[in-house]
Parts: structure tokens; C-alpha cells; sequence
């Protein structure tokens, strides 16, 4: 059976293969994974989005961000959702932005909400116990052990990422890769400390966004520390992240937040680099400890934990990678559970036709 399904991205984020998001890396996974099972795929998101499916686009985000053009997003996605329902035969849809609640439609179709990002950042209302016109699905089982009692959460399905046919990362350069977007939570200040400590150059690549916070935080705790040999290459492509991942003698990940989840170490350790990482939340799920990488429980710790880390094979960490996180392993999980809620749906309008003859 064909399934028409609508993704909906975060109103403040463009979906492409160079998305620095999280939560837009696993819409763009699940979009190509729909087309290329031959269903129908639509998409929400900002202007500049790209993917392979049929693309609603909202308005281009603005460098500048703040609550006002947040509330303008919304609304853009609001309407957007509201065509894609008016315009195609769509059987489920599939939320994904932290802000979902702010444009939630009111519709009988089922709608699966994603919690990509630490729960602490959605409304409470959203885990309460009572009826729910959508669906919640954890990325990692601390994230759904750290809900409220009383949630319902339909599934927990871990991120996948592109993993590389053969190990990329035998032959290793000096310096330390840091990936993400720049802003406080990432702690990318901690990560270019225990590289000095170390005595290893870092390489730091992600994007410096609108936020007022980001760009204080870059301009107070960044700029400052980023002196040679430590570079900043900014937001990088595909290609260009799966080298620097690659080559790195590790990969630091120093976030100052309960990890849902983690892309970048998933992406490092395809390509045959150990992950160097703060014991938070779903961290210690995806590094395995000694193996394919080195968790410590201070900022401290960091700067041996780098050096320890070059000792752990690159071969063991690609064969970890492509074992317990690959897209097509996520994606087939999703897929699995759209058939599932679909039947569900299709079940009950059915039941309610029978009693009403009766």
C-alpha cells in the first residue's frame, strides 16, 4: 500500500543534506527513505529546503531572530499544513519541530510528534496524562525514561545516520573535531580547553545562528579561544564533514544538556572516529565505553580522555556504526509505525461506520 505522508520541520530551520539541525537530519533521512519506497512524500519547511519529495516552503529564515518572526514562522506553518491537508490525500503526519504545539492542526488523521530535543524544552502540557490528538516517539530510552509519569509514548525509535560503505577513517591526522550548532548548550568552549590541555589543535565547524544568545556566546566564549592552531570552518557540506570526521583523531562532544541523542558522534564513529564526551543522557547508549569511545563525568577529565581516545580502532567504531545506527535501520522502524497507526485509524472509522448501520 502507497502512504502519502507529511513532515513537518521546525519553522525556523531549512531541511537539506548541509542542515546543521538534528531533528531536520532525520525529516531529510525519512524523506528520501518515503520516496525511495515509492510513496508519497510532502514536506514543510523554509524556503531554501531541499528534498525529495514534494516541498511546501514557508518563508526563508531571516539572519536575525527573535519572538516576533518566530510567531509570523508559525502561522506560515500553520497554513502550510492546512494546504498540504486541502491539497493532498495525506495519511498521517509526521512533527518534528520543538514548536509542533504552536501549529497543531485539528484533524482526525493521526499525528506522530518526534521529540528530537531534551524534554525540558517543550511545554509540560504536551506529556500530561488525557487524550492527546498526537502520537509521541522518544529517540533514546533515557529520554523516555526521564518523561513524566503517566506519559504515553508510542515508541522509541534511536536516529540513524549515512553510514559509509567501507571504514574512511584509518589514516588519522592530528587535531580534534568539534561539530554543531554554536550556541551555549554545545559547550564548545569546554571542547576547545581540553584541546589546549591536550596539546592538539581543534577544528570547530557548525553554524553561528540569529539567536541573540548564539551570537553573544560566539563573541564571548568562542572568538576568544579560537586562536592558532584551532580553526573555525563554519557550516560545512556533507562531504566536507564526513572528512574532517574522518581524519580526526576523535571527536569531543562537551554539551552541557541531557542528549536525547547524538548525530555527530553517530556520524563520527561511521567514518571510523572514537567519540570523547561528557556523560550525558543518551551518551552513554551510543559511545560504547573503552570501545568506541571515552566518557567522562567532568570537563576536567576531557583533555586525557582525547589522548586515550587515539589508542581505540577506527575498524571497531565503523562496525559499531553500521550495526546500531544506520538510517535505513530508523527509517524502516518509522515506516513500520506509520503502517501500524494507519491500520489503527482505518480500524476505528471502520467500527464507527458498523455502529452506525447498527
Amino acid at each position: 500500500m502507497s502512504l502519502t505522508i507529511l513532515n513537518v520541520g521546525f519553522s525556523l530551520a531549512t531541511v537539506s543534506q548541509s542542515t546543521p539541525g538534528g531533528a531536520e537530519q532525520i525529516l531529510r533521512c525519512i524523506d528520501e527513505a518515503l520516496v525511495e519506497a515509492g510513496h508519497r512524500s510532502i514536506v514543510v519547511a523554509p524556503a531554501g529546503s531541499s528534498c525529495r519529495g514534494a516541498l511546501l516552503a514557508t518563508r526563508a529564515v531571516e539572519s536575525q531572530l527573535d519572538e516576533e518572526k518566530h510567531t509570523v514562522a508559525c502561522e506560515e506553518q500553520r497554513r502550510a499544513i492546512q494546504r498540504a491537508l486541502s491539497e493532498f490525500p495525506i495519511d498521517l503526519i509526521h512533527m518534528h519541530g520543538i514548536d509542533f504545539h504552536r501549529y497543531l492542526p485539528t484533524t482526525e488523521i493521526p499525528v506522530l510528534v518526534t521529540l528530537h530535543l531534551p524534554l525540558s524544552w517543550y511545554p509540560r502540557e504536551i506529556f500530561l496524562a488525557g487524550p492527546h490528538p498526537f502520537l509521541l516517539v522518544c529517540v533514546s530510552r533515557s529520554q523516555a525514561r526521564s518523561c513524566p509519569a503517566g506519559t504515553r509514548i508510542e515508541a522509541v525509535i534511536e536516529n540513524g545516520v549515512d553510514v559509509p560503505q567501507t571504514c574512511l577513517g584509518l589514516k588519522k591526522e592530528n587535531y580534534v573535531a568539534a561539530l554543531g550548532r554554536i550556541c551555549p548548550e554545545k559547550g564548545f568552549h569546554l571542547a576547545l580547553d581540553a584541546a589546549n590541555n591536550a596539546g592538539l589543535p581543534l577544528v570547530l565547524a557548525g553554524n553561528v545562528f540569529g539567536y541573540a544568545t548564539h551570537q553573544q556566546y560566539w563573541k564571548q566564549e568562542i572568538e576568544p579561544r579560537l586562536k592558532p592552531p584551532h580553526r573555525f570552518l563554519g557550516a560545512v557540506g556533507p562531504r566536507k564533514k564526513r572528512d574532517l570526521l574522518a581524519h580526526a583523531c576523535c571527536l569531543v562532544v562537551s554539551s552541557l544538556v541531557e542528549e536525547t541523542s547524538c548525530l555527530v558522534a553517530m556520524e563520527a564513529m561511521a567514518c571510523g572516529t572514537p567519540v570523547v564526551a561528557l556523560r550525558r543522557g543518551a551518551l552513554a547508549e551510543i559511545v560504547h565505553e573503552g570501545r568506541t569511545g571515552i566518557l567522562v563525568n567532568s570537563r576536567e577529565q576531557l583533555a586525557d580522555a582525547i589522548l586515550a581516545a587515539r589508542r581505540l580502532s577506527p575498524m571497531t567504531c565503523w562496525e559499531h556504526a553500521r550495526t546500531h545506527f544506520s538510517a535505513s535501520r530508523m527509517t524502516t522502524r518509522y515506516m513500520h509505525l506509520y503502517r501500524h497507526l494507519i491500520q489503527e485509524r482505518v480500524s476505528t472509522v471502520l467500527q464507527r461506520g458498523a455502529e452506525w448501520v447498527a
